[in-house]
C-alpha cells in the first residue's frame, strides 16, 4: 500500500481486523439461525 502514511496503514490494518471479526460473527450467527430453523421445522412441521 505504497504512498500511505503510517497512521493510515495502521487504520487499514485495524479495519481489516474488524472486518474479519464481523465476517466470523456473521458466519456463526448464520449457522445458529439455520439450526434454529431446522428445529422449528421439525417441531411444527413448517
Amino acid at each position: 500500500m505504497g504512498g500511505m502514511e503510517p497512521s493510515q496503514l495502521k487504520r487499514v490494518k485495524e479495519l481489516e481486523e474488524e472486518l474479519s471479526r464481523l465476517k466470523r460473527m456473521y458466519t456463526e450467527l448464520s449457522m445458529e439461525n439455520d439450526a434454529m430453523k431446522a428445529v422449528i421445522q421439525k417441531k411444527w412441521g413448517a
